[in-house]
């Protein structure tokens, strides 16, 4: 099965990660990505692995699939620094969760409670207690939850490293070449057009985030349902004073967004992210970028001083249920790996190592069974 040959559309995380572990398995593997590798939502990203703190506004299959990949993550990252040479900024400190107010705190309760109805490892603290574990936490913080669990990576390092790995498996990659159209004869797909010409090949993968329901050739029935959501966020420069570790996560209940802060080895602290229904429109805001600032500075008033590295907007790719569309299509020899919204960096070991062993098998795991694109095609 190995001397299959694979056309991928989209050079993210995803479509790197999946060409990576189809590579190293003796395929031959072709990335077609219509700008850089890696640099639109695989890049704007905080890469947090969170599955826990995101846990009451996800389905159990999600919740599972997000607690499955992040178990992953250990062998991921020592499978990436060997095939790379490089690490990935994988680091272990955990997440808080805190609330400033009243209102903030009942939100909390509630995050808490469905926690533990599904028997995740979540510890409830006093704003004394948080911040023991977080000195840099405001003195109005005044409940936490600490999900120790939840990591975090460094995203546009993991880009790098895959970039890496899978090139150096023998992975093809061509930048700045966007599909024309996937190209399916009598139900099954065949290959890819480019301005270059027609590539044939054995299997179509569509893994072009939020851009992926614009690839031409698909039918309409099974173009898959997936939209950009802009995250407008910014990078801070740590100085003395403040060295947070922990990612901190608010809950405001009464604010337009709940910001979280997510520190890196190399002393950025990335703030964000707004969650914005604007197309594909990336410009940064006043609105935006003043409520990311305050959320911040509500939670560590020490932010106030730091200075401001870098800001930016991504765009997202989400389903229609918010939940990645995996697998299967009815269409012959192509598979969908996107719509992996607000989770593509958490949910990028699992996804690669299963489409591949799909791809390689034929075979469906069962983990991502519940994730395909038939789910919408019933409704």
């Amino acid at each position: 099965m190995g001397n299959k040959n694979i056309s991928i559309i989209g050079g993210g995380v995803i479509g790197l990660g999946i060409g990576w572990q189809l590579a190293k398995a003796g395929a031959s593997v072709t990335i077609y990505e219509r700008d850089q590798a890696g640099r639109a939502a695989s890049w704007a990203a905080a890469g947090m692995l969170a599955p826990l703190a995101e846990a009451h506004t996800e389905e159990p299959e999600l919740l599972n699939l997000g607690c499955e990949s992040l178990s992953l993550y250990p062998q991921w990252v020592e499978e990436l620094a060997t095939d790379a040479g490089m690490f990935i900024g994988y680091r272990v400190e955990g997440t808080l969760i805190v609330g400033l107010e009243t209102d903030d705190t009942d939100q909390l309760c509630h995050l808490y409670e469905a926690q533990q109805h599904l028997g995740l490892d979540v510890n409830w603290l006093n704003g004394r207690e948080a911040r023991n574990i977080e000195p840099a936490l405001s003195p109005r913080v005044t409940t936490a939850i600490h999900c120790a669990t939840d990591y975090q990576v460094d995203n546009r390092l993991m880009v790098e490293a895959l970039q890496r790995a899978y090139q150096t498996c023998g992975g093809v990659l061509y930048e700045n070449c966007p599909i024309q159209k996937i190209v399916i004869e009598n139900g099954v797909a065949t290959g890819v057009q480019t301005q270059n010409g027609f590539h044939e090949t054995d299997v179509v993968v569509l893994s072009a985030g939020c851009w992926s329901g614009q690839i031409g050739g698909l039918p309409d029935a099974i173009i898959p349902p997936v939209r950009p959501v802009k995250g407008q966020m910014l990078a801070l420069q740590m100085e003395e004073g403040i060295d947070i570790k922990a990612v901190i996560r608010t809950v405001r209940a009464r604010y337009p967004i709940s910001v979280y802060l997510v520190p890196r080895s190399d002393g950025r602290l990335i703030v964000g992210a707004t969650s914005e229904e604007m197309g594909f429109d990336t410009r940064l805001t006043v609105g935006g970028t003043f409520e990311l600032l305050r959320g911040a500075w509500e939670a560590v008033p020490g932010v106030y001083e730091l200075p401001i590295l870098e800001t930016w907007a991504g765009l997202r790719p989400g389903s229609r249920d918010n939940a990645p569309i995996l697998g299967k299509t009815p269409i012959e020899n192509l598979i969908y790996a996107t719509g992996h919204y607000r989770n593509g960096i958490l949910l990028t070991p699992i996804t690669a190592y299963e489409i591949t062993t799909l791809i390689l098998s034929g075979e469906t795991p069962e983990t991502i069974a519940p994730f395909q694109l038939d789910r919408f095609l019933r409704e």
